[in-house]
């Protein structure tokens, strides 16, 4: 449904195109253009042809020439064709052409014209991104964006560039997009929260496409989805749903001080299909003992403060802890804790890796642990990635980046690999992302106007057709 019109464009289209297809059964018979979902950056274009057809559009910035047009994905076999523009510059002229197949014969439309809109108030002056040098800033990085989200209502997934330009955009009134991730099939996936829910904490699940249209909506209460989720939402080999979920344990505590019912909130992960129904669950209260935590009274309304999953290599599963410094690997089968990296963990490290309190662990693109050192306890964040022997039980230091002082991140914040010699830094708190070479030489710095979680790279690759950096 096309939410919103450009004024004079439906018209006149409709006019010049059907002034000549009264014989031509494969004809365009009329096309409409809008807004697709209300969106700025995203343009729908409707097309009735007189009999089923393959139809896509090109279109290009409106200079005179098409040498650099794009495509929309192709409308298969029917009549009505509804065309997604994506990656639409605001205030912008364009041109295009509507191309239709039929037994492989291509027919291309005459040349229409639209302009753009500007972007509205609230995503102007978002993001300010600078570089001493253009020069050193690594060609990988200039082709792709960054996914960053808006934790409070109104929510907002955005897609940026280096430059800090908005590309891509996607809004919701009452939630915060509290976590986001971008999948293997090229969609958004994300938790959904009130703005008095914590800071990564929602109760439902939404998934987009590159065209902003919804695939997942999961609620809170449906199947068996019926605990809070936080702080990491990914999809498995076989498109379930991972998530990480509050456990919530109700324990005598009165021979530590506490009551006799009591309650400790500890952290799991929970698969689900898309209808909700739980397919597998795992939760620290299988494999840890809460009176082992001599602070169990102050922790026990967040034991251990799970804050990123991900999976090994074979498949198993990365989870860090922020309360207690660790990571682990845990078979994603059986629940059973295979290892412990960190301070009392079971994986000696050197000395040098002193890390403390640890965002976004993953096997990075070298095929080592990655992830962000918050530094609380040195007060200077930064970023380690581990050679493991995971027979040996040992690991050396591969990278070790130490951030300026002036950009310490006590909480949230996240680290990915741009190539061999670059690495992407949100540092939350600070509002600012900034990219780093191994030697922690800041080549480029974006403040941003909200307090995102992570800024995840996503190449342009994954993006095409939908969108270019």
């Amino acid at each position: 449904m096309v939410k919103s019109f450009f004024k004079g464009i439906t018209l006149s289209i409709f006019l010049l195109v059907c002034a000549g297809c009264a014989n031509n059964s494969t004809a365009i018979k009329e096309i409409k253009v809008g807004l697709h979902n209300n969106n700025e950056l995203k343009i729908q274009i409707d097309v009735l042809t007189a009999s089923p057809v393959d139809a896509y559009a090109e279109y290009w910035v409106d200079k005179g020439s098409d040498s650099t047009k794009q495509v929309s994905p192709i409308s298969k076999n029917t009549e009505r064709h509804k065309l997604v523009l994506c990656n639409i510059a605001p205030k912008t002229n364009y041109a295009y052409h509507i191309v239709t197949v039929v037994n492989g014969v291509k027919t291309i439309s005459k040349t229409y014209t639209f302009s753009s809109h500007e972007l509205p108030l609230f995503l102007q002056e978002q993001f300010t991104a600078k570089s001493a040098s253009e020069n050193h800033i690594p060609a990988e990085f200039k082709d792709g964006l960054m996914l960053i989200n808006k934790r409070y209502a109104p929510g907002v997934a955005y897609m940026v560039d280096y430059k800090g330009q908005i590309k891509w955009y996607h809004m919701i009134d009452n939630l915060g997009f509290k976590v986001i991730h971008f999948t293997k099939d090229h969609t958004l996936l994300s938790i959904l929260g009130r703005n008095d829910e914590p800071t990564s904490y929602g109760s439902e699940i939404l998934e987009v496409n590159l065209e902003g249209d919804t695939l997942l909506h999961l609620k809170k209460g449906q199947g068996d989805f019926k605990q809070t989720i936080h702080h990491e939402i990914l999809k498995n080999t076989s498109n379930q749903i991972v998530t990480l979920f509050v456990d919530q344990k109700i324990m005598d505590l009165s021979t530590v001080g506490g009551g006799k019912k009591d309650t400790v909130n500890g952290d799991g992960i929970i698969v689900m299909d898309k209808t909700g129904k739980q397919l597998w669950k795992w939760s620290v209260f299988d494999v840890m003992d809460p009176f082992k935590d001599p602070k169990l009274l102050k922790t026990k309304k967040d034991w251990m403060h799970a804050n990123s999953l991900n999976y090994d290599k074979d498949g198993n599963y990365l989870i860090s802890f922020y309360n207690n410094g660790q990571i682990w690997k845990v078979d994603a089968h059986t629940g059973k804790v295979i290892w412990k990296f960190g301070k009392g963990g079971n994986i000696t490290m050197p000395a040098e890796c002193n890390f403390t309190q640890a965002h976004a662990a993953h096997i990075n693109m070298e095929g080592n642990l990655m992830f962000f050192d918050n530094g609380v306890e040195k007060h200077q964040s930064g970023v380690f990635a581990m050679k493991l022997d995971q027979q040996q039980k040992t690991s050396t230091i591969d990278l070790h980046i130490q951030l300026p002082k002036e950009v310490f991140n006590g909480r949230m914040g996240s680290a990915y690999m741009i190539n061999d010699t670059s690495v992407l830094c949100c540092c939350s708190k600070r509002h600012i992302v900034v990219l780093s070479d191994r030697k922690g030489v800041l080549l480029w710095t974006m403040e941003t106007a909200v307090p995102t979680y992570r800024a995840i790279f996503v190449k342009s690759s994954e993006l095409s057709p939908y969108l270019k950096p």
